[in-house]
Formats: structure tokens, C-alpha cells, sequence
């Protein structure tokens, strides 16, 4: 039984006083600086005056299409805002434009037409050949958007509602002709801010930038009930320089996950994810990771900074999935300053996750799994330690922890195989793989450019306040 919030959050408090202060390099994220959400618009409307009405019947999918192809004219001219002012805004599907700003009010809820028909059908993704879910093709987002540079879709925490529930259930009764759609998806895009904003009940996966660059996430809230199918977060999916940055995130699978294609058509496209700065999330799931990689990431995922994870309540903590067959890979990985509360198991890495798009794919492309570094971490009321799992014959290699310190009720805290690697300061201690200092090798990666460096005893420092706000957030929910 889970204990009181109260108890735990002085239980975490009380633990993470020793967890050490990560010092950041200084080019982490700089991608992403001067990126905002309150650029200057000359020209604004308010979707009213298209004749939206927000009773939260009548259906506005015309009105959003009839502004945003009126301020289409202003593209050129300084960009223009759609407003959304207080109301119940029910619409299928539409797309945005370059130089636009999308702002909803505080009390604007947009929300997505239970009609599948509203949700048009698109072609699949290159780099994945097929509908995640299904053979074919795909219900594009509620909100889309193709091959636009700076394009902003904030607000005064308005509200983003998918009305998953009904998607949720045409999956579970196998009666979905078509991958579900994500409710707001960015493709080929640039100069992208995502900010202050609720996203609910999204019917799949929740926001997803996808072959874009120069992302910005920032102050975003995504809620879906802990049983809801694959209702993930934030999924920067074969994108560059992507940080999302103080978010919180509660929802039936991961909270952000990093992808890059799936197997043979990821492989083809060639389109990596990298330069992604994660900082200040605090998350739960009950069916996936506070951060995981895959497990589609056969583009190849690199050169990824994580700091500030709070995870409770949670299946994973920490979480790698690929499998013969995907190729790519995933390497130069830096995960730092993170605590845990009831998660079922806090580092699991594995090489034999998921399922392949059709019969093509190549079986001996193994994935590499190489220089991820996981340090600075604490948990209470921690299931099991980790599974770190490789391949046969594709050892993952360079896996390094760090000042981390569990408590595991399980009597078999680590499981380990086909893996290599180094520790320094983990308690329980860990598999007799790593149990190599990464002291006396300098193979550690460090968050810097492809580079690695000795691990260090760490030096600690009270992190008390920074862990406070994020978990009376979560007490109040």
C-alpha cells in the first residue's frame, strides 16, 4: 500500500539532502536561448470573429481553418496571433502556419472532436513505414503543422483536451482503423515554442516534434489517467537541439521519450536525434519511464543532457528499449540529479523490447549502446535497483553509474547481462559488470561533445528547495 504523501515527501526530503549539485556545461542548451513565447505580433484576431462559437457543441474546425488562412496574408509582414478567449472550443483538426502565434486564453479549452472523421488520414512517417499502431497510414494531430519556421503555441495555462477516452477504447477493442493521432504534432519545422499550456486526454501520444529543430518545450502540463494506452508525453522524435524545461507530466505511459525511426525505414531516413537538454521535469506513469530512449531509435540518438528528474509512483525510472534489428543507436547520454518515489524499477536498459514494423527488417543490424552516464541519483521505495540487458554479441558498452543511492526491497537489487561498464559510489552495490571504478578509466561520458572523463567522488550539496515545489505540485493533485 502506498504510504501517505506526506510521509513520503519527507522521506525524499530527508534522503536528498546528500544528492550531488551537477554542474552543467555551459554550451547545454545554448540552442535554445533567445527562444520565447511572447514575440511581438502586429496582427492578431480572435477565432470569434470567424464565427467560433465556444459552447463546446458546436463544432469550429471551418473557423480555425478560415483564421489561420487569413492571417496566412501576414506571414510576410511580422507574423500574426490567433487568440482564443475563454470558452469550450470543440474542432477537428487543423494546421498551423509559419510567423504564427496560437494563444489561448486562461479559461480557452480546446478540445477535440470525438468524430474520427474530424481527424483526417495522412500518409505514415518515412522513418517509421507504416502507422506506429497499425499497417498504413495515420489520423494527423489535432493541432499539425508541416515545414514552418517560428511557430508559437502558447497560452495563460489554456487548455489543449483530446477526448482520449473514446480513441482509448477503439484500441482496446481492436476496432481502430487507423494509427491514433497525437494532439499536437510539428513536422520539418523550425523555431518551434511550446509553452503554458494543460494538454489532456490526449488520444496517443501527446506532443510530437518530429524532423524539426530549434525546439523549445517550457511550463507545459500533460495530464492523462495512469491507465490510458501510450499516451506519452513529450516525444522529440529525429529532431536537433530540443530542450523542454520545467514541465509536468502525468499519463498512462512515458514522460518523455527521445526516438529517431524504426528499423529498416529509420535507417534509411538517416535522421538522428541529438542536442536535446531536458531540465526541471517532474513526472508519473504507471506504464512507462520518467525518461526512456526507443525504443524506435534507429536514426541513432546522441549527445542528450538530463538534470532535475522528479519521478514518483512509476514503473520506470530510467529506461533504454531497442532490440536486434533497429541498427542505430544511442550513445553519449547524460543523466544527472534525479529522485525517485515508488518506482517499480529505477535504471532498466533492454535489448529485446518491442516489435518490428513488418518482415523486412535486417536481423543482424544491432544497435550500439555506448557512453551513458547516470549519476547523481536517489530513491525510496525503490522495487529493483535495475535490469541492464544487452545483446548476444553486441555487449552495450561504457555504462557508468554514479552516486546513486536506492532503497530496494527486492533481495536481487541488480540484474545484469552483455553489458559493460563502471560505479562509483552506488549503494546497493552494484552488478559485478560494473563494478570497475570509472576512476582509474576514463571512459565516463561527461555531457560534453563526445568527450569522457574520470568520475570523481561527488561532492554534495543540500538540494532541499529545488525538490520541494515539484512535490507538494504533485501532493496537491
Amino acid at each position: 500500500m502506498r504510504r501517505s504523501v506526506s510521509v513520503t515527501l519527507f522521506q525524499v526530503l530527508l534522503v536528498f539532502t546528500t544528492v550531488a549539485e551537477t554542474q552543467w556545461s555551459t554550451v547545454s542548451g545554448t540552442y535554445c536561448k533567445g527562444m520565447a513565447s511572447n514575440v511581438y505580433r502586429p496582427h492578431s484576431v480572435t477565432i470569434t470573429e470567424f464565427g467560433a462559437v465556444g459552447d463546446g457543441v458546436t463544432v469550429n474546425t471551418k473557423a480555425f481553418q478560415n483564421a489561420i488562412f487569413y492571417l496566412n496574408s501576414f506571414a510576410d509582414k511580422g507574423g500574426a496571433q490567433l487568440f482564443v478567449p475563454a470558452g469550450r472550443w470543440l474542432t477537428g483538426s487543423f494546421s498551423l502556419i509559419s510567423h504564427l502565434t496560437l494563444s489561448l486564453d486562461k479559461d480557452a479549452v480546446i478540445i477535440g472532436s470525438s468524430d474520427s472523421s474530424d481527424w483526417p488520414v495522412i500518409d505514415p512517417l518515412p522513418s517509421y513505414g507504416r502507422g506506429r499502431e497499425l499497417p498504413g497510414k495515420r489520423h494527423r494531430s489535432l493541432i499539425f503543422g508541416s515545414n514552418l519556421t517560428d511557430v508559437i503555441v502558447t497560452g495563460a495555462n489554456g487548455t489543449i483536451d483530446g477526448q482520449g477516452a473514446i480513441w482509448w477504447g477503439w484500441f482496446h477493442n481492436h476496432t481502430l482503423n487507423y494509427t491514433r493521432p497525437h494532439l499536437l504534432e510539428l513536422m520539418y519545422s523550425t523555431n518551434v515554442v511550446i509553452s503554458n499550456l494543460t494538454f489532456k486526454n490526449s488520444p496517443f501520444w501527446n506532443i510530437h516534434p518530429v524532423y524539426c529543430s530549434q525546439v523549445l518545450v517550457q511550463h507545459v502540463t500533460i495530464l492523462a489517467p495512469l491507465n490510458s494506452p501510450n499516451t506519452d508525453g513529450i516525444d522529440p522524435d529525429s529532431s536537433t537541439n530540443v530542450c523542454i524545461d520545467h514541465c509536468y507530466v502525468r499519463t498512462g505511459d512515458d514522460v518523455i521519450v527521445i526516438k529517431s525511426g524504426w528499423d529498416e525505414y529509420g535507417i534509411s531516413f538517416a535522421h538522428p536525434s541529438s542536442n536535446i537538454s531536458i531540465s526541471n521535469i517532474t513526472g508519473e506513469t504507471r506504464g512507462g519511464a520518467g525518461i526512456a530512449f526507443g525504443s524506435e531509435m534507429s536514426g541513432g540518438i546522441s549527445e542528450v543532457r538530463a538534470e532535475g528528474l522528479r519521478i514518483i509512483n512509476s514503473l520506470h525510472g530510467i529506461r533504454i528499449k531497442t532490440a536486434p534489428g533497429r541498427g542505430g543507436y544511442v550513445k553519449n547520454v547524460y543523466i544527472a540529479d534525479v529522485s525517485m518515489d515508488n518506482v517499480s524499477m529505477a535504471i532498466r536498459i533492454t535489448g529485446n523490447y518491442g516489435e518490428h514494423p513488418d518482415e523486412k527488417y535486417d536481423r543482424n543490424a544491432l544497435p550500439m549502446i555506448s557512453n551513458i552516464t547516470i549519476k547523481d541519483v536517489v530513491g525510496v521505495n525503490i522495487g529493483v535497483a535495475g535490469t541492464l540487458e544487452g545483446i548476444q554479441g553486441d555487449n552495450f558498452s561504457n555504462i557508468c553509474l554514479s552516486n546513486v543511492s536506492l532503497t530496494v526491497q527486492s533481495a536481487h537489487p541488480w540484474n545484469c547481462s552483455l553489458i559493460e561498464g563502471y560505479s562509483n559510489f552506488v549503494i546497493p552495490e552494484s552488478c559485478e559488470q560494473l563494478r570497475s571504478n570509472c576512476g582509474q578509466t576514463p571512459v565516463c561520458y561527461d555531457g560534453g561533445s563526445s568527450s569522457a572523463t574520470h568520475a570523481h567522488a561527488p561532492t554534495h550539496k543540500s538540494s532541499v528547495s529545488r525538490l520541494l515545489n515539484p512535490l507538494l505540485k504533485l501532493a496537491s493533485f
